[in-house]
Parts: structure tokens; C-alpha cells; sequence
């Protein structure tokens, strides 16, 4: 509590804005194996989004090995098997009327389940492809909101570093699914919409308290604007971080209990976008948004002439990207 108080009063400057560089390698290496991941396994896109069958049972005695086994008996290429609390649901390429008839009849006669409780559902691809679409119209709308918002509220470099700081969450939290080959579906799409709002959210909070400190620099200011703003991202963190352990923490247990004892796909396909989300959400708003405003707004002949005039006199403060040259020169 001691440590707390201490932050947000300002007692503690934890020297954000002058690790930019930590963080701009961290973030560039996260990126990096988050594309690396896309690009070599791609995401694992649900029936939803390919087309193919599901089929649905109840079998408490099987494993996942044993219902594998038997689909590719019949003929089913790469079967996912997957256990929805007491049933299992096996997703499969499109197959001919035949051949589900074929199969639904196969498991009936090895698990002992009447046939009509056999449940065949097939999904075409088209379907998919206007869910995407919806999808990329959403965020896109969402975007052009958020410029306009954060342009109109604040200024348009903020609104610059803040739709970057979105684009970083979204790449990393796809990464995760492409490396970790959780399914993509429509609750997915959800999740990736969902963590787009937490993180603005976040950014909008430390980018306010940016604004009002920042406001106050004349030519007179004791601080470069590199140093108000990591003031003021110091007196915003203490929020951020138990904004962000509250919310994760329920997201985490969704994501833990159904994973390992429900086996809910839809929760799982939700918590698992949520989770990272916020967690690169947080990080990004701390360490990627506000170092990246620093960075543009030092370019600024206001601030550069704040710079020049504390390093004449030997002003010190943690310092951006841009006021650490406009200092050494």
C-alpha cells in the first residue's frame, strides 16, 4: 500500500518514456514472432469460416484418440475432435450426404448411441466469408471512430499513437492464436472487437492526464514535455494496473475452468482473445502509446525549444526519443 501511495502521488518516477528503447525492442520482437507465427502456421479458422460438418454425440467412455480413429476410418480427413461438456463435437472437411450418413451410422454402432441422437450440422463457406466481412467492416468503422474521437478530443497525434498501439494488440494477440492453434471463430471475432474497446480505454485514461499536465508548459516550464508526460503516466499507473487485474482476473478464470474442466469451446475461443488482450492492452497503453506521442510531439519547435533551453542549464527528467538528441545538441 506504501509503494502505492508513493506512485500516485509521484513520490516514485518509474522512467518510462526514457526506456523507449526497451520497450520499441520488445514490442518489435513480439511482433516479430506474432507474424512468424501467422505466416508459417496461420490461424486455425473454424468450420465456421471454411465450410465442413460437425458432428455432435454423447460417448462418456471414449477417448480422443479412439473417436479420431474412428472417423478416419470412415474416411474423414483430419478430424478435430473436441469434448463440449458431456458430448463431443468433431469438425470435419465438407463431406458428401453419403458419407456423413456413413459415418453417423458407424457411430452409432461403436458407442451405442441411437442414430437420431447422432447430430450432423454442415456449414458452408459462404456463410464464413459475410461473417469476415462483417467482421473487417466493423473494426474498420471502429478505427475511422476512434481517429475522429481521439483527433477531435485530443489532438491527431494522439490518435496516431493510439491506433498503432491497437494495431500492435491485435497482431500479438493473433500471434498467440496462430502459435498456440486455438480456433478462430465468431467468438473469437467478438474478443478481438471487445479487447479493441478495452485498449482504447486504457489509452484515452493516461492520454487525459497527458493533456491537462502537458497543457501547462510555456517556454518558461521547468520540464520537457518527455518529462510531463512519464509524470503523468506515473500518476495514471496505479489505476491502470488494477483497472487491468480486475478485469483479468474473471477473464482468467473463464478461460482456465473452461479450458480444463468445462471444455466449452465458445468460452474458450472468447476468454482466450480477451485475456491477451488485455495484458498487451496494458502494456501497449504504458509502453507503446505514450512513448510513441512522446516521439512525434518532441518533434515539435515548442518543446525542442524546452529541451535546448533545460540542457543549457542542466535540466534533467527522463527523456524521449527526441528530446535526448535536441539535449546533446
Amino acid at each position: 500500500m506504501g509503494l502505492a501511495r508513493r506512485l500516485y502521488r509521484g513520490e516514485i518516477n518509474v522512467d518510462f518514456v526514457g526506456r523507449w528503447k526497451l520497450w520499441y525492442s520488445l514490442s518489435g520482437l513480439l511482433l516479430a514472432v506474432s507474424l512468424a507465427g501467422i505466416l508459417v502456421n496461420g490461424l486455425n479458422l473454424g468450420v465456421e469460416f471454411t465450410g465442413g460438418s460437425v458432428f455432435s454425440f454423447k460417448a462418456p467412455t471414449a477417448t480422443i484418440e479412439q473417436v479420431r480413429a474412428d472417423f478416419m476410418d470412415e474416411g474423414v480427413h483430419q478430424p478435430i475432435v473436441q469434448t463440449a461438456g458431456d458430448r463431443w463435437r468433431v469438425t470435419t472437411e465438407t463431406l458428401p450426404e453419403s458419407t456423413m450418413t456413413q459415418v453417423q451410422t458407424a457411430i452409432s454402432k461403436d458407442y451405442g448411441v441411437p442414430v437420431n441422437q447422432v447430430d450432423i450440422q454442415s456449414i458452408g463457406a459462404s456463410w464464413g466469408g459475410e461473417v469476415s466481412q462483417k467482421a473487417w467492416f466493423g473494426l474498420a468503422v471502429f478505427m475511422v471512430a476512434i481517429i475522429l474521437y481521439l483527433s477531435m478530443a485530443f489532438e491527431p497525434k494522439m490518435a496516431l499513437a493510439a491506433i498503432v498501439a491497437l494495431i500492435h494488440d491485435l497482431v500479438i494477440t493473433a500471434g498467440v492464436y496462430a502459435w498456440s492453434g486455438f480456433e478462430v471463430t465468431p467468438a473469437t471475432l467478438l474478443g478481438f472487437l471487445t479487447i479493441l474497446g478495452y485498449s482504447l480505454y486504457d489509452a484515452v485514461v493516461v492520454f487525459d492526464m497527458i493533456k491537462e499536465v502537458t497543457a501547462k508548459l510555456g517556454t518558461t516550464s521547468k520540464q520537457t514535455y518527455s518529462m510531463a508526460a512519464n509524470n503523468a503516466l506515473n500518476h495514471t499507473l496505479i489505476r491502470s494496473l488494477n483497472t487491468s487485474l480486475v478485469a483479468i482476473l474473471p477473464v482468467a478464470a473463464i478461460l482456465f475452468i473452461g479450458t480444463t474442466l468445462l471444455g466449452a469451446g465458445t468460452l474458450k475461443d472468447l476468454s482466450l482473445a480477451l485475456f491477451v488482450g488485455m495484458i498487451v492492452g496494458t502494456y501497449s497503453s504504458l509502453c507503446v502509446a505514450t512513448p510513441l506521442l512522446v516521439t512525434l510531439k518532441e518533434r515539435e519547435p515548442k518543446y525542442q525549444a524546452i529541451a535546448r533551453r533545460l540542457a543549457s542549464t542542466g535540466g534533467k527528467g527522463p527523456k524521449g526519443p527526441k528530446s535526448t538528441a535536441v539535449a546533446k545538441g
